[in-house]
């Protein structure tokens, strides 16, 4: 398993995040917390998925699409 490290600002946004969504739902809080980090593991794991988006940007940053935040709640 490759680790990541979150930024102290970067780790309080997602908890201002789970804070939002759980005033509605912990559990879809949860869900999508545990989602997201799954996916820091992932590109973690594997630093070159993803696909240039030569329409967005010419900088060299890879796009790597996750699902919708909705299909979580």
């Amino acid at each position: 398993m490759s680790k990541y490290v979150l930024t102290p600002e970067a780790d309080q946004d997602l908890d201002d995040i789970w804070d939002y969504i759980a005033q509605d739902d912990i559990e879809a809080a949860d869900r999508w917390d545990a989602k997201l980090r799954e996916s820091f593991e992932m590109l973690a794991s594997n630093p070159r998925a993803g696909h240039t988006r030569k329409d967005l940007t010419d900088q060299p940053v890879l796009f790597w699409a996750r699902r919708r935040l909705s299909d979580y709640l």
